[in-house]
């Protein structure tokens, strides 16, 4: 019953979520993709082929891995405002 995708998402910000085509939770990210899109969260449901869970940890090794970082890095800079110093 905790689980964001019986929630009422409406108000969240933008989501990303990501998860590898072989992720053991591919089907519950797909879901709450599902969910917020229903509730008019702008989300984006990014998948990559041939990984699995946790897939972004071995950025180092993985060409797949260190990409989806990219992307959720350039997510994170058009959504979060930068606090202007003085």
């Amino acid at each position: 019953m905790v689980s964001p995708i019986f929630a009422d998402l409406t108000g969240l910000p933008p989501l990303l979520v990501q998860a590898g085509s072989h992720e053991v939770l591919l089907d519950d990210a797909t879901r709450l993709a599902t969910r917020a899109a229903a509730d008019n969260v702008a989300v984006i449901l990014d998948i990559t082929p041939d990984v699995a869970h946790v897939f972004q940890a071995f950025s180092a090794i993985l060409d797949e891995a260190d990409q989806a970082l990219t992307r959720a890095a350039t997510f994170l800079q058009a959504h979060v405002q930068t606090p202007v110093t003085t």
